[in-house]
């Protein structure tokens, strides 16, 4: 592991909003930060990545803290997230994956039946597979100069299962989802291997410098709330028990926010699991969704990403809706799912400026 952490060697932190919101403190104004911010919506990331392999990219520590650090240097983001990518811990269990122009994300020799689990480590040196993502961080965290704090991430288990199943993204995840019902011990098999790095990985992006964690169970709706009870939840619950547990044993109390996509029917689960923070896709209701949490945690989202194609004036008023809905106090304003590729910069720019405008005036009327 490397050394770094919270210790003295780290510019000091300017603007803890996020941290502060996600423990459900008070705050002079909403924090906001998008998934995805940085991406192709940027022209200065598609040159920085032009011509190059995007796994390899994810492996050079400099080009990762460069654009992680773009999107700061265009808008008052109130969190940076680390470039990187939830199959990396695919990878670090020997599996290939490829990026594939037009079609995305790509494992060649995906897993088709149990005996193919023999085929991965079961003992990943986390330092040693994915040490690039750890220096990444570590390097990010210097050059941030302490302007906002970094969030570190990770895929849950069924997400990464269900790519490494499927051997790329798919519309039924029928492949993956015949293995919960045909072979339900090898899906637990495997959901407990993929526990098992996820949970070492957290733990090395937290000493390598995370001030955050965010978990995502992207394809949380393709499961149902019975096989979301079996297949997703005890996992997401697991990993952040025994992350909170490794660190409170070193003094350490990081912020998590455990995102499942789609999955209305996991709220009051979600909400009891060990995260303080609980992220939510568009498609639910935000005050429908802090009566279901009653208080429990902080929430994360939920603007439509698409409503960044409206003009600039309904951006605003969009927000001040859903800040009206959520409430200031315990809550970060975000998308409900990543920025488009074709997305106008000014306008994701009109949105965190409306966040940090309305909620201003919001929280000095209170």
């Amino acid at each position: 592991m490397m050394a770094g952490g919270e210790g003295g060697d780290f510019p000091k932190l300017q603007n803890d909003t996020f941290l502060r919101a996600a423990r459900g403190e008070e705050t002079e104004h909403v924090p906001v930060w998008c998934m995805r911010q940085a991406g192709r919506y940027l022209p200065e990331f598609r040159e920085s990545r032009a011509g190059k392999d995007f796994f390899e990219t994810c492996r050079s520590p400099e080009a990762c803290c460069e654009l992680t650090l773009q999107p700061l240097r265009r808008f008052p983001f109130d969190a940076a997230i680390i470039f990187s990518d939830i199959l990396v811990v695919p990878q670090a269990m020997g599996m290939d994956v490829q990026m594939v122009a037009g079609k995305g994300p790509t494992f060649p020799e995906p897993l088709k039946e149990p005996e193919d689990l023999q085929r991965l480590r079961v003992k990943v040196d986390v330092g040693k597979e994915l040490g690039y993502v750890f220096k990444a961080i570590t390097l990010t965290r210097h050059k941030i100069e302490g302007k906002v704090p970094l969030i570190g991430f990770t895929g849950a288990p069924w997400t990464l299962m269900s790519y490494m199943i499927e051997g790329g993204g798919s519309n039924t995840h029928s492949k993956a989802k015949r293995w919960l019902y045909r072979h339900p011990e090898a899906s637990h098999m495997l959901l407990r291997m993929l526990t098992d790095v996820i949970v070492e990985y957290l733990l090395g992006q937290v000493a390598a410098g995370a001030q955050a964690l965010q978990v995502f169970e992207s394809h949380a709706g393709i499961l149902g709330p019975i096989e979301f009870k079996e297949f997703s939840l005890p996992y997401l619950r697991d990993i952040a028990r025994r992350v909170k547990d490794k660190l409170k044993e070193a003094g350490q109390d990081v912020p998590m926010i455990a995102f499942a996509k789609d999955a209305h029917y996991g709220l009051e689960d979600l909400s009891q699991s060990h995260y303080e923070v609980v992220g939510l896709d568009w498609t639910i209701d935000p005050q429908s969704a802090r009566e279901r949490t009653g208080g429990k945690v902080s929430l994360q989202g939920n603007m439509d990403p698409c409503a960044l194609y409206a003009p600039k004036e309904q951006i605003s008023d969009i927000v001040k809706k859903m800040l009206e809905g959520f409430g200031t106090r315990g809550y970060i304003a975000n998308l409900g799912h990543g920025l488009y590729p074709d997305m106008d910069p000014e306008n994701v720019g009109a949105f965190v400026e409306a966040v940090h405008q309305h909620s201003k005036e919001m929280i000095k009327q209170m």
